[in-house]
């Protein structure tokens, strides 16, 4: 008798577009509203959640993801509901991840406990910084009391919890870094997320850098911070599995590493991404990115798909690559050729992996590609490098 194939995986990210303020330095889909039709968008959800279903049927659900915007806006019923729905339309794994991502006001974190018995089972907390005028200057809402009292909430009603420092910014030095996060480390469970400051495009910092108003820290002092993020939280067991991620060993956030590891997605809310196999291909999908927009044509037509595509060939090689490399233990050879036809190291070509590879940027052995520490670094300068 011949075995049973095993049930593909999925995860499913949910989109909430809201904010009560936008971040200075945020260049995601994030809106603001004076008021927002909850059972509205609540339909709305549900509707778009069960034409996903049919997109990508057939599979076995590991990991949903609340994402935005700030999610901890939705009414937990919405949650619940949401959760609910996933679980009738798929199938879903024993121990499915459910994460929402909160920002630490004192508002939000009353919402904890009623989005705990909903069914989110790991919560992600914006707090961002441990300091009172870093706060000011990233346009938090939150002081750091209220965000250290918030987290206190979150680790009472979640097993599984995590928090978000943005560091190299204007003024901050490696000496005052190495306090901050030697204090963001007395306060860590499982997990801790640390992005340096970068100015994207479209943001207010983009407008306010590029006329001088403030200055980031040189590229040596970044790259001391970021070398030095990653020594001490090694040494405190929690190291990188991805550039900007830090976990003990089993605690990484599995949703994410769908994404890095390549694996099949499906995206709905507004701007929402979807990627899952089909045939030797990736469908990629993109909801409307506009709330209203969205809405309406959830309303209409039952989704708010804006673009429909095949990733394939060398598409898709390359989205793989750029996801893979992100990882610390790099690229699986054997998960990568399933997934896109191809060996990683035979794609990219003796002549272009050569140079990276003398350089000590890259690393090979017989099961993975990887960026050494050096090409972690550097890595936006190695993709351009890679898939150019």
């Amino acid at each position: 008798m011949s075995a049973t194939p095993p049930i593909a995986p999925l995860g499913v990210y949910v989109h909430w577009p809201f904010c009560k303020s936008k971040c200075p330095y945020c260049d995601f889909n994030s809106h603001v509203r004076d008021g927002v039709e909850q059972a509205r968008w609540r339909q709305a959800l549900l509707t778009e959640l069960e034409h996903a279903a049919r997109e990508a049927p057939g599979r076995r659900v590991e990991t949903m993801f609340f994402g935005g915007g700030t999610p901890s806006l939705m009414e937990p019923d919405t949650v619940a509901a949401l959760i609910a729905r996933t679980r009738s339309l798929w199938d879903t794994a024993d121990d499915i991840e459910i994460t929402l991502e909160a920002n630490p006001t004192s508002v939000e974190a009353s919402r904890f406990a009623a989005l705990a018995q909903a069914g989110v089972n790991r919560v992600s907390l914006g707090i961002q910084a441990l300091d009172p005028e870093a706060l000011k200057f990233l346009g938090r809402e939150h002081s750091v009391d209220e965000a250290l009292a918030a987290f206190e909430t979150a680790r009472r009603h979640f097993a599984r919890h995590s928090f978000d420092l943005i560091y190299a910014r204007p003024g901050q030095t490696l000496e005052t870094w190495a306090a901050e996060l030697d204090r963001a480390l007395g306060l860590a469970g499982e997990h801790l997320s640390l992005y340096q400051l970068t100015i994207e495009r479209g943001t207010k910092f983009f407008t306010q850098h590029a006329r001088g108003a403030f200055v980031l820290p040189v590229e040596d002092e970044a790259a001391a911070m970021y070398e030095h993020t990653q020594a001490r939280l090694a040494a405190a067991g929690l190291p990188a599995y991805e550039i900007s991620n830090h976990a003990r060993p089993g605690a990484a956030c599995r949703h994410n590493l769908i994404y890095w590891r390549y694996q099949d997605y499906v995206g709905i809310g507004p701007g929402a991404h979807g990627r899952f196999a089909e045939a030797a291909a990736k469908k990629a999908t993109r909801r409307a990115s506009g709330p209203e927009a969205w809405l309406e044509a959830v309303e209409r037509d039952g989704h708010g798909t804006a673009e429909t595509s095949s990733v394939e060939g060398r598409d898709l090689v390359e989205e793989a690559l750029m996801m893979g490399l992100r990882l610390a233990d790099g690229i699986d050879r054997v998960t990568f050729a399933a997934a896109t036809g191809a060996d990683p190291v035979e794609a990219i070509g003796e002549k272009r992996l050569a140079p990276l590879l003398a350089a000590g940027f890259l690393e090979v052995d017989a099961t993975h590609l990887r960026a050494t520490p050096a090409g972690q670094q550097r890595l936006n300068a190695l993709l351009e490098r890679l898939v150019a």
